[in-house]
């Protein structure tokens, strides 16, 4: 978290999103520093490290030679006043360790932080706010109700009277019959399918409720029948595709596969990643949406601290890692500025044009894509970061990789199965080095061609 350090020099004035990726000759030196908020994260941030090292990153940037350094943030005592060391922090505590995400929200407000994600939505904003958002905006969110907790708890002397002066007696199994069965129902503000229930009938649903306790949860009508199940990762303004398998094992639900959709429907899915994204604050998200007659329906899009461990990614964490580095090393070499505030209203002006819903989604992602500053961050991984395929390509094959996988692997599963199981991801991982270099051999033979 905070460092007691109270480094100087660093100033949020010096930030500006007008500055233009072009250099001048550089008359200075600078180190921008990344910082690495961190729980129980074991694989990705070592994989991270070495990659950042191994770019050797020398960024002539308007009169400034950037070189870019992470460093894992620490948790201790802080002063308010006191100078943040880093220009961009990967945030993985805010949702649920509060020291951390206060120090970060001190940070933004009075050093000009760059942090993945915006802190306030990440703490005011849950799954009902999101399935509020996107109804707004026309998305095809399944019907989905709230209903009051089973249990309230005796903590506030105050919840007794207000439920005998208002709450009103209600069937369940009459709400139940109205968005009809089957049906899921979870917490309105959960995650990694915990507290979740499929719902197929009365007993189902009464059983369902009288577990639930005192959380507050959502009956969601599910999409039966559907032929396709996609999890988007978003990363900045780079969203990546993955098939996915809720009734397999944790292990192996993103099931390696390709040419799954089609060119519009893969379109579609980046466009709605993004607009989730943008709407929320979110730089590093995913959704699942399930395909059911050529309509994608977005079930769970809030998910501001996704999954990045190589014991469930495997074959896409490789460039998951690739998508953060740039992303990161963009906004620390250029100090973009954060939005530090949500502005809904470009969005709901382009909810309420009379257009089909699709060219409405094309103008939610042009927002997106404008305020990530989709062009020049392109231009600039073009520019500076175009040896990062083949450092990491070289990283992903290392005994010191192999190692992080395996540290995963024993923090999870029992010792006799340590053996099996880096087999088993260190397999995907090569097998992704494979069709890395198919990938990166074509293309170098198109530039040959090219020029």
């Amino acid at each position: 978290m905070a460092t007691t350090s109270k480094a100087k020099g660093k100033a949020s004035t010096k930030r500006t999103a007008a500055k233009k990726t072009a250099a001048a000759t550089p008359t200075t030196e600078s180190t921008r520093l990344i910082g690495l908020s961190l729980g129980a994260d074991i694989c990705w941030p070592g994989a991270y490290e070495a990659i950042l090292s191994g770019l050797k990153l020398q960024i002539p940037y308007l009169d400034e030679l950037v070189r870019v350094a992470s460093e894992r943030v620490t948790v201790e005592p802080f002063d308010l006043r006191q100078d943040c060391r880093y220009e961009v922090v990967i945030d993985r505590l805010t949702h649920w360790f509060h020291t951390s995400r206060e120090w970060i929200k001190k940070a933004v407000i009075m050093d000009g932080l760059y942090v993945l994600n915006n802190p306030w939505a990440v703490q005011s904003m849950e799954k009902q706010t999101s399935y509020c958002a996107l109804m707004k905006m026309d998305f095809p969110v399944p019907e989905t109700w709230m209903i009051p907790p089973r249990e309230h708890g005796d903590a506030n002397p105050d919840v007794k009277p207000t439920l005998q002066k208002y709450a009103r007696l209600f069937n369940l199994e009459r709400v139940g019959e109205q968005i009809g069965y089957p049906f899921f129902m979870k917490p309105y503000d959960g995650g990694a399918w915990v507290g979740v229930s499929h719902i197929k009938n009365a007993e189902d649903l009464n059983k369902a409720y009288a577990e639930s306790g005192t959380r507050i949860m959502h009956l969601q009508k599910a999409v039966s029948d559907y032929d396709l199940f996609v999890r988007t990762v978003g990363i900045g303004p780079q969203v990546r595709l993955m098939r996915y398998d809720p009734t397999a094992p944790l292990h192996a639900r993103y099931v390696v596969d390709f040419n799954y959709v089609d060119g519009p429907e893969y379109s579609y899915l980046v466009d709605q990643m993004l607009t989730i994204n943008a709407f929320f604050g979110w730089e590093h998200n995913s959704c699942e949406s399930l395909r059911r007659d050529g309509v994608f329906y977005p079930i769970d899009f809030a998910n501001p601290c996704p999954d990045f461990q190589v014991t469930s990614l495997h074959f896409y964490w490789p460039d998951l890692i690739k998508d953060m580095l740039r992303w990161t090393i963009f906004n620390a070499v250029t100090q973009r500025q954060m939005h530090k505030t949500l502005d809904w209203e470009p969005f709901f002006a382009v909810a309420k044009q009379d257009l089909p819903f699709r060219e409405r989604l094309a103008g939610y992602a042009k927002i997106a894509r404008e305020r990530m500053d989709h062009d020049r961050f392109v231009e600039f991984c073009h520019t500076h970061l175009a040896h990062l395929d083949e450092v990491a390509w070289e990283f992903f094959g290392t005994p010191a990789c192999k190692a992080l996988v395996r540290e995963k692997v024993e923090a999870l599963f029992p010792a006799h199965e340590h053996d099996k199981f880096t087999e088993h991801f260190w397999g995907l991982v090569q097998f992704w080095r494979k069709t890395e270099r198919d990938r990166l051999d074509r293309r170098a033979v198109a530039a040959g061609g090219a020029a």
